[in-house]
C-alpha cells in the first residue's frame, strides 16, 4: 500500500460501505480526513466556508491573521501542488487574500492560473453584459438584492431577502435556458456560469498538469457548488472533505468548521512553521 492509499483508507472505506453518497436521503457522518502527512497528495481548497467564514456580503468576510502564510507555506511543501478553486474572481480573492503565489482557478473555474508566476488562462467564455443587466433590473425590482458581477459568471445574494427566491429562481432558470448557462444554487446564493465554469472541470485540468499528474486529489469546500469537484476527485481516485455540517454529499470525509480546516491545513506543516501560525 503505497503512502496516499493508507492516508485515504479509512475515508475511502466509508463510501464503500454508503455512509454517504451524492444522492443520499438521509446521509450518515463521515469520518475526518487523516492527517496531511503524505508527499504524494494534491490539495483543493475552496475560499468562502473554507478558508474563512461567510459575511453578510462577499466583500465582508474576515482573512484570518497568517492564512495567506499558511497556504503558501503548504503549497511549497507540496511542490506547487496546491490550489484554491473559488466562485470568486481570481482578482477579488487576490484582494483579501494578497498576492499569494501559489495555483488558482476563479470564477468556479472559468480562470484558471496554473501556478505561481503563471498568467491567467480564461476556461470560458466572458458573462453576457445583457445577462447581468437582467438581473440587476430583477434585483432593483426585488428589494435591492446583490449581484455580484465575475468575469465569467454572475452571482444574485438572497440572504436579505429570503421572500424574492421563487422569483429569482424562475428568473434565473430563464436566462440559463435561453442562453446555455449553468445554474449553481449556492448558500443565500444563485449563480449563472458560462460552460467550461465549474470547480470540476478546474481540478481535472489542474490534474492533468505534470507537477500535480499521478497524485492523489483532495478537495475541501462546504456547498453544494463544490459538489463537482468531490466528484471530480473521486474519479480521479481521491477524496473530497466536506466542511461544515453534514448533509448529502460526494464527499467521503468531514470537517466540522473553518477553524477545523486551518487546524488540519497547519498540521501538515512543519513543527516549526506552526508554531509561527496558531494562535
Amino acid at each position: 500500500m503505497t503512502d496516499a492509499q493508507a492516508m485515504l483508507s479509512p475515508t475511502k472505506a466509508a463510501l464503500d460501505q454508503g455512509a454517504s453518497g451524492p444522492d443520499a436521503a438521509t446521509p450518515g457522518d463521515l469520518p475526518p480526513p487523516a492527517p496531511l502527512t503524505s508527499e504524494d497528495c494534491a490539495v483543493f481548497l475552496d475560499f468562502d466556508g473554507t478558508l474563512v467564514e461567510i459575511a453578510e456580503r462577499p466583500d465582508a468576510v474576515e482573512v484570518a491573521p497568517g492564512l495567506a502564510e499558511l497556504v503558501t507555506a503548504l503549497s511549497t511543501r507540496l511542490e506547487g501542488r496546491l490550489a484554491i478553486v473559488t466562485g470568486r474572481s481570481i482578482a477579488a480573492l487576490q484582494d483579501l487574500l494578497g498576492p499569494v503565489e501559489i495555483a488558482l482557478a476563479g470564477s468556479h473555474g472559468g480562470e484558471f492560473r496554473p501556478g505561481a508566476g503563471c498568467a491567467v488562462e480564461p476556461l470560458a467564455e466572458p458573462i453576457p453584459a445583457e445577462i447581468i443587466s437582467t438581473l440587476e433590473r430583477f434585483a432593483a425590482a426585488n428589494g435591492g438584492l446583490l449581484v455580484e458581477p465575475k468575469p465569467y459568471s454572475v452571482a444574485v445574494h438572497y440572504r436579505h431577502h429570503p421572500e424574492a427566491l421563487e422569483a429569482l429562481l424562475t428568473c434565473a432558470q430563464g436566462l440559463a435556458s435561453a442562453h446555455s448557462l449553468a445554474l449553481k444554487h449556492g448558500k443565500q446564493v444563485i449563480e449563472l456560469a458560462m460552460p467550461g465554469s465549474d470547480k470540476g472541470t478546474a481540478v481535472a485540468r489542474f490534474m492533468s498538469l505534470p507537477a500535480f499528474a499521478g497524485r492523489t486529489p483532495l478537495f475541501l469546500g462546504d456547498d453544494v457548488t463544490d459538489e463537482d469537484a468531490f466528484r471530480a476527485v473521486r474519479g480521479l481516485g481521491g477524496i473530497g472533505v466536506l466542511v461544515g455540517a453534514m448533509r448529502p454529499t460526494a464527499a467521503a470525509a468531514r470537517l466540522p468548521d473553518v477553524t477545523a480546516v486551518h487546524a488540519w491545513l497547519k498540521a501538515g506543516l512543519n513543527p516549526e512553521f506552526q508554531g509561527k501560525t496558531q494562535s
